[in-house]
């Protein structure tokens, strides 16, 4: 089957085949670059985050306020921002932040000149004030929090929040107490509902997809740029938006965030692909490495350890345990290969995977000493890979979420170096609800 016929029948089917052997592919032949046009959006069925579900998030975060003593909660843009209100938004020195007490209507302050672009995306709440460059914007936090009946009491706030920020809110209302808002935030993020669980499947399929094409145009001579502006042109034909590649050739696939050295696709390279892009806000991130062409004796021992290497993670992510028990039954299975228990070269530097979501990286993460009780709705990347410095690196990396019973993949991983791709899961039509 041609290059060609394959992707045909690739962009004509939803469920993802496993690739072909790589040593089979045309490797002279560059015809296939041209056919990114074959490549059309698959996202127009991802249903947005609904104006109901972010009330729900909105009632959830109220709820914890209550149990955790929080009488408001302040939130810089950024995530956790978006996935409240729908607020795109960066960080400047002018403050635009999102208030929600733990009664009553949230509240967003922002600059005068910026409120009819804050409002673009605002999708929940009407109550925006504005402050003017000769103002201060905590004292229209402090008005906020007044109107809505506070004065005192604890007043939370994310790790990533700005110093400034913390310092100005505390001099404009002296007598509450700053306490952190994760408990509150992540207490609703880090368990996706069905919808969110639905993006984030899309984003995996556009992604994969992206993958076998890119596979399919690998040739000899492409250097880590070429297959990276492929990768991420791929994935914005197929709708994803955000997209990003990291791609490693040969000794470089030894270090997990890449290196500065120029690399070039050459016969028997290994090639470890680290990508991903967001559907509506939700991320994907795969990890694939191949050969181009004969992979040796050693490539391919260490191909396979990595793979039972997602396998003994995935048995161990059982809900209601911790979920650094998951990193430490990979690292006793790579013990007993001959690699380090511990996070040492040879074997695997880094955490076995980290919580995913409108973020690339999340808490809670498979790491050891990480105590968190695995529960329904949390979502993991599973990528234990192993580095051998100054020869190479293997990394797989398929992301899971957790169900009732266990956990369950978004896309399942290969099932040999020969055939490098894996396929797309299906998705539960019910998988969670906000806990």
């Amino acid at each position: 089957m041609n290059k060609r016929h394959f992707l045909k029948l690739a962009g004509a089917s939803i469920a993802l085949a496993p690739m072909a052997s790589m040593a089979a592919l045309d490797k002279t032949n560059t015809a296939g670059l041209n056919d990114i046009n074959v490549l059309t959006d698959i996202t127009a069925s991802a249903k947005p985050i609904t104006v109901e579900e972010r009330r729900a998030r909105i009632e959830k975060a109220q709820s914890l306020m209550k149990a955790q003593d929080i009488a408001a909660i302040l939130i810089e843009p950024g995530a956790a921002m978006e996935y409240f209100s729908g607020i795109k938004w960066w960080r400047s020195e002018r403050l635009t932040a999102l208030i929600i007490p733990q009664k009553g209507d949230v509240a967003v302050i922002t600059p005068f000149f910026e409120k009819p672009s804050v409002l673009e995306s605002l999708a929940i709440g009407d109550d925006v004030r504005v402050w003017q460059e000769h103002e201060s914007p905590f004292d229209a936090a402090a008005s906020i929090l007044k109107s809505r009946g506070i004065t005192s009491g604890n007043i939370g706030f994310e790790n990533s929040v700005r110093y400034f920020v913390v310092t100005g809110v505390s001099r404009a209302l002296p007598n509450m107490k700053i306490v952190p808002a994760e408990p509150v935030t992540l207490g609703c993020r880090m368990y996706k509902t069905a919808s969110e669980l639905a993006l984030m499947h899309k984003a995996n399929e556009v992604t994969l997809r992206a993958y076998e094409f890119v596979f399919n145009n690998l040739k000899l001579g492409m250097a880590q740029q070429d297959v990276k502006s492929l990768m991420n042109t791929a994935q914005q034909r197929l709708g994803g938006s955000g997209a990003w590649c990291l791609a490693l050739f040969n000794d470089a696939s030894a270090y997990p965030h890449g290196t500065s050295a120029a690399q070039t696709i050459k016969e028997g390279s290994v090639i470890l692909l680290d990508s991903g892009c967001s559907v509506h806000g939700y991320q994907s991130d795969i990890s694939r490495t191949l050969v181009f062409g004969k992979a040796s004796q050693k490539v391919q021992d260490v191909w396979h350890t990595v793979r039972e290497g997602q396998n003994v993670a995935f048995a161990a992510a059982k809900i209601g345990e911790p979920a650094g028990k998951v990193d430490d039954a990979v690292r006793q299975y790579y013990a007993s290969k001959g690699y380090s228990k511990d996070y040492e070269l040879p074997g695997l530097s880094h955490r076995t995977g980290h919580g995913i979501g409108m973020e690339g990286h999340e808490s809670v993460n498979f790491v050891r000493g990480e105590n968190t009780p695995l529960k329904k709705g949390m979502c993991f990347s599973n990528e234990p890979g192993i580095y051998i410095p100054g020869e190479f690196g293997v990394r797989l990396e398929d992301c899971l979420y957790m169900t009732e019973t266990g956990p369950a993949y978004f896309t399942e991983p290969p099932e040999s170096l020969a055939k490098p791709l894996g396929r797309l899961k299906s998705l539960p039509v019910q998988v969670s609800v906000l806990p």
